[in-house]
Protein backbone atom coordinates (compact mmCIF):
# COMPACT_ATOMS: atom_id res chain seq x y z
CA UNK A 1 0.00 0.00 0.00
CA UNK A 2 1.81 3.16 -1.49
CA UNK A 3 0.22 5.69 0.86
CA UNK A 4 -0.14 3.47 4.21
CA UNK A 5 0.76 6.21 6.96
CA UNK A 6 2.36 6.25 10.35
CA UNK A 7 5.51 6.46 12.07
CA UNK A 8 8.05 9.65 12.24
CA UNK A 9 7.93 10.43 8.33
CA UNK A 10 3.80 9.41 8.01
CA UNK A 11 4.27 8.11 4.56
CA UNK A 12 7.25 6.76 1.91
CA UNK A 13 6.67 9.94 0.15
CA UNK A 14 7.28 12.10 2.78
CA UNK A 15 10.37 9.95 4.16
CA UNK A 16 11.73 10.11 0.37
CA UNK A 17 11.04 14.09 0.35
CA UNK A 18 12.86 14.77 3.72
CA UNK A 19 15.64 12.68 2.76
CA UNK A 20 16.18 14.28 -0.85
CA UNK A 21 15.11 11.03 -2.63
CA UNK A 22 14.36 12.18 -6.17
CA UNK A 23 14.01 9.67 -7.86
CA UNK A 24 12.13 7.68 -5.03
CA UNK A 25 9.93 10.40 -4.95
CA UNK A 26 9.22 10.54 -8.88
CA UNK A 27 8.09 6.58 -8.34
CA UNK A 28 6.16 7.20 -5.69
CA UNK A 29 4.16 10.00 -7.85
CA UNK A 30 4.18 8.54 -10.87
CA UNK A 31 2.49 5.35 -8.99
CA UNK A 32 -0.16 7.76 -7.28
CA UNK A 33 1.10 7.78 -3.98
CA UNK A 34 -1.75 10.60 -2.70
CA UNK A 35 0.48 13.76 -2.08
CA UNK A 36 -1.44 15.53 0.16
CA UNK A 37 -1.76 12.42 2.88
CA UNK A 38 -1.10 13.77 6.35
CA UNK A 39 0.93 12.53 9.45
CA UNK A 40 4.17 12.53 10.53
CA UNK A 41 6.67 14.85 11.76
CA UNK A 42 6.51 17.15 9.15
CA UNK A 43 2.89 16.96 8.14
CA UNK A 44 3.09 16.95 4.61
CA UNK A 45 5.99 15.44 1.71
CA UNK A 46 5.89 19.37 0.64
CA UNK A 47 6.53 21.09 4.43
CA UNK A 48 9.10 18.25 4.57
CA UNK A 49 11.25 18.85 1.49
CA UNK A 50 9.94 22.80 2.23
CA UNK A 51 12.23 22.57 5.67
CA UNK A 52 15.50 20.55 4.01
CA UNK A 53 15.72 22.73 1.00
CA UNK A 54 14.94 20.43 -1.79
CA UNK A 55 14.18 22.77 -4.43
CA UNK A 56 13.40 20.13 -7.31
CA UNK A 57 11.42 17.88 -5.13
CA UNK A 58 9.07 21.31 -3.94
CA UNK A 59 8.58 22.04 -7.56
CA UNK A 60 7.54 18.12 -8.17
CA UNK A 61 5.39 17.56 -5.69
CA UNK A 62 3.74 21.11 -6.74
CA UNK A 63 3.40 20.05 -9.98
CA UNK A 64 1.29 17.34 -8.87
CA UNK A 65 -0.82 19.77 -6.96
CA UNK A 66 0.25 19.47 -3.76
CA UNK A 67 -1.41 22.07 -1.32
CA UNK A 68 0.78 24.82 -0.12
CA UNK A 69 -1.40 25.72 3.12
CA UNK A 70 -2.36 22.56 4.62
CA UNK A 71 -1.53 22.81 8.58
CA UNK A 72 -0.54 20.01 10.47
CA UNK A 73 3.02 18.60 11.64
CA UNK A 74 5.11 18.86 14.94
CA UNK A 75 7.59 21.14 13.41
CA UNK A 76 6.59 23.74 11.41
CA UNK A 77 2.98 23.59 10.54
CA UNK A 78 2.91 24.23 6.74
CA UNK A 79 5.50 24.58 4.28
CA UNK A 80 5.95 27.90 4.36
CA UNK A 81 6.82 28.02 7.84
CA UNK A 82 9.01 25.38 7.46
CA UNK A 83 11.01 27.12 4.27
CA UNK A 84 10.93 30.61 6.26
CA UNK A 85 12.80 28.89 9.09
CA UNK A 86 15.37 27.09 7.48
CA UNK A 87 16.09 30.18 4.92
CA UNK A 88 15.41 28.82 1.93
CA UNK A 89 14.61 31.73 -0.30
CA UNK A 90 13.91 30.00 -3.91
CA UNK A 91 11.31 27.95 -2.04
CA UNK A 92 9.69 30.55 -0.49
CA UNK A 93 8.80 32.10 -3.46
CA UNK A 94 8.12 28.93 -5.17
CA UNK A 95 5.32 28.24 -1.97
CA UNK A 96 4.38 32.36 -2.51
CA UNK A 97 3.77 31.79 -6.41
CA UNK A 98 1.72 28.57 -5.90
CA UNK A 99 -1.00 30.73 -3.61
CA UNK A 100 0.63 29.99 0.08
CA UNK A 101 -0.95 32.19 1.94
CA UNK A 102 1.54 34.94 3.49
CA UNK A 103 -0.10 35.41 6.56
CA UNK A 104 -1.22 31.80 7.80
CA UNK A 105 -0.47 31.28 11.65
CA UNK A 106 0.78 28.40 14.37
CA UNK A 107 0.59 29.08 17.83
CA UNK A 108 4.12 28.56 18.68
CA UNK A 109 6.12 30.38 15.58
CA UNK A 110 3.38 32.79 14.22
CA UNK A 111 3.58 33.88 10.96
CA UNK A 112 6.06 33.56 8.38
CA UNK A 113 7.35 37.11 8.77
CA UNK A 114 7.59 36.42 12.61
CA UNK A 115 9.80 33.70 11.91
CA UNK A 116 11.89 36.07 9.44
CA UNK A 117 11.92 38.53 11.43
CA UNK A 118 13.56 36.22 14.50
CA UNK A 119 15.94 34.39 12.36
CA UNK A 120 17.58 37.24 10.56
CA UNK A 121 16.29 36.31 7.04
CA UNK A 122 16.46 39.68 5.29
CA UNK A 123 15.92 39.04 2.13
CA UNK A 124 13.17 36.63 3.15
CA UNK A 125 11.62 39.46 4.97
CA UNK A 126 11.52 41.86 1.96
CA UNK A 127 9.78 39.28 0.52
CA UNK A 128 7.11 38.94 2.58
CA UNK A 129 6.31 42.33 2.85
CA UNK A 130 6.48 42.89 -0.69
CA UNK A 131 3.72 40.19 -1.21
CA UNK A 132 1.60 42.20 1.06
CA UNK A 133 2.59 40.31 5.14
CA UNK A 134 0.60 41.81 7.89
CA UNK A 135 3.00 43.30 9.98
CA UNK A 136 0.92 43.90 12.94
CA UNK A 137 -0.57 40.36 13.22
CA UNK A 138 0.24 40.00 16.99
CA UNK A 139 1.00 36.39 18.72
CA UNK A 140 0.35 35.69 22.15
CA UNK A 141 3.86 34.65 22.93
CA UNK A 142 6.44 36.48 20.99
CA UNK A 143 4.01 39.68 20.00
CA UNK A 144 4.61 40.96 16.82
CA UNK A 145 7.49 40.55 14.22
CA UNK A 146 8.89 43.82 14.98
CA UNK A 147 9.42 42.82 18.51
CA UNK A 148 11.10 39.88 17.58
CA UNK A 149 13.34 41.71 15.36
CA UNK A 150 14.27 44.26 18.24
CA UNK A 151 14.45 41.60 20.71
CA UNK A 152 17.03 39.81 18.32
CA UNK A 153 18.35 43.11 17.94
CA UNK A 154 18.25 43.06 13.76
CA UNK A 155 18.21 46.53 13.09
CA UNK A 156 18.14 46.59 9.28
CA UNK A 157 14.80 44.50 9.76
CA UNK A 158 13.84 46.89 12.36
CA UNK A 159 13.96 49.76 9.85
CA UNK A 160 12.13 47.58 6.86
CA UNK A 161 9.18 46.75 9.65
CA UNK A 162 8.83 50.12 10.83
CA UNK A 163 8.76 51.59 6.82
CA UNK A 164 6.57 49.24 5.85
CA UNK A 165 3.54 50.81 9.05
CA UNK A 166 4.56 48.19 11.56
CA UNK A 167 2.81 50.16 14.67
CA UNK A 168 5.26 51.05 17.17
CA UNK A 169 3.35 50.80 19.87
CA UNK A 170 1.54 47.54 19.71
CA UNK A 171 1.15 45.31 22.66
CA UNK A 172 1.39 41.86 23.32
CA UNK A 173 3.28 39.16 24.04
CA UNK A 174 6.37 37.85 26.19
CA UNK A 175 7.83 42.05 26.36
CA UNK A 176 4.90 43.44 25.81
CA UNK A 177 6.32 46.25 23.12
CA UNK A 178 8.74 46.44 20.78
CA UNK A 179 10.75 48.97 22.70
CA UNK A 180 10.61 46.79 25.78
CA UNK A 181 12.01 44.06 24.16
CA UNK A 182 15.29 45.99 22.74
CA UNK A 183 16.02 47.10 26.11
CA UNK A 184 15.07 43.27 27.34
CA UNK A 185 17.66 41.93 24.75
CA UNK A 186 21.12 40.40 25.50
CA UNK A 187 22.07 42.19 22.43
CA UNK A 188 23.28 45.66 22.00
CA UNK A 189 20.53 47.19 21.09
CA UNK A 190 21.40 50.87 21.24
CA UNK A 191 20.19 51.88 17.85
CA UNK A 192 16.91 49.97 18.12
CA UNK A 193 15.69 51.77 20.99
CA UNK A 194 16.70 54.94 19.29
CA UNK A 195 14.90 54.12 16.06
CA UNK A 196 11.88 52.82 17.83
CA UNK A 197 11.89 56.43 20.36
CA UNK A 198 12.58 58.38 16.96
CA UNK A 199 9.47 56.61 15.68
CA UNK A 200 7.26 57.57 18.30
CA UNK A 201 7.60 54.45 20.94
CA UNK A 202 5.63 55.18 23.92
CA UNK A 203 8.45 55.15 26.92
CA UNK A 204 6.40 54.36 29.68
CA UNK A 205 3.48 51.60 28.61
CA UNK A 206 3.34 48.95 31.07
CA UNK A 207 3.04 45.69 30.08
CA UNK A 208 5.29 42.62 29.38
CA UNK A 209 7.29 40.98 31.60
CA UNK A 210 9.44 43.48 32.88
CA UNK A 211 6.93 45.59 32.74
CA UNK A 212 8.40 48.60 31.32
CA UNK A 213 10.93 49.33 28.96
CA UNK A 214 13.02 51.51 31.56
CA UNK A 215 12.69 48.14 34.13
CA UNK A 216 13.51 46.15 31.52
CA UNK A 217 16.75 48.31 30.19
CA UNK A 218 17.75 48.41 34.34
CA UNK A 219 17.68 44.52 34.69
CA UNK A 220 19.39 43.78 31.59
CA UNK A 221 22.03 46.27 32.56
Amino acid sequence: DIDIHGGKYGTALQAASYEGHESIVNMLLDNNANVNIQGGSYGTALQAASAKGYESIVKKLLDYNADVNIKEGIWYNTALLAAVNNGHETIVKMLLNGNADVNIQEDYYGTALHIASYESHETIVKLLLDRNADVNIQIWRIGTALQSASYKGHESIVKMLLDSNADVNLQGGKYGTALQAAAASHHKCDKIVKLLLDKGANVNIKGGEYYTALQAASYKG
